[in-house]
């Protein structure tokens, strides 16, 4: 598949500088990220690490690479994302666990699995800018469509199908309901987000 290419905007805005970088950087941006999850040095550290094997990469390439090393204050900005991005992150794995840590005590298929991964994608989404400005939690709302897609094959019985469909309806809700109370959410939001995800599961119920 072919990479896309530095620089290139995506329906999200200009890339960052460190997004800009080329691939043969990769392995330098995953050590710095790193880094700077562990605290155990200081972010300046950091960088000049950052800088001297950008720099080093530069010299091996013989010319064949030419890109700009992003500057302190873009490092900064990055760390500052990347900082949100993990807290978030043990937010969802924090609220996930606590809603659909299991659905069904006595099985584990398929249909509990999708469901299950759709309520800590649902999380994540809200979590982050996904229903912010009316957004649809696209990533959650895929996997209530698989949810559904795997209800309607055969071999899954409709009394099984409906529990699960039913158990992910409940906790779809009261995910929705916690991280709006996190994210300070209006309830018109919350409630827009719950009409999808939920549209999905009742399509679901009505082809029993």
């Amino acid at each position: 598949m072919a990479r896309v290419k530095k620089g290139t905007v995506r329906g999200r805005g200009r890339l960052s500088a460190i997004e800009q970088l080329p691939s043969a950087c990769d392995p330098v941006i995953a050590w710095a990220a790193g880094e700077l999850r562990s605290r155990d040095r200081t972010q300046k550290e950091i960088y000049e690490d950052f800088f001297l094997q950008l720099q080093e990469i530069q010299r091996q390439s013989h010319g064949e690479l030419d890109f700009a090393i992003p500057s302190f204050s873009a490092f900064n900005r990055y760390a500052i994302k990347l900082a949100t991005l993990t807290r978030r992150l043990e937010d969802t794995r924090a609220i996930a666990a606590s809603i659909a840590e299991k659905f069904d005590a006595e099985a584990s298929d398929d249909l509990t699995l999708i469901a299950a991964e759709a309520i800590k994608t649902l999380v994540f989404e809200v979590l982050t800018d996904a229903g912010e400005s009316g957004l649809d939690p696209k990533g959650a709302l895929n996997l209530a469509g698989a949810l559904r897609a795997a209800a309607q094959a055969q071999g899954v019985s409709t009394q099984r199908r409906q529990k699960v469909e039913q158990d992910f309806a409940k906790r779809a809700e009261k995910a929705v309901d916690r991280v709006a109370k996190v994210k300070g959410l209006t309830s018109d939001t919350a409630d827009a987000i719950k009409a999808q995800i939920l549209g999905v599961t009742n399509k679901c119920e009505g082809s029993a």
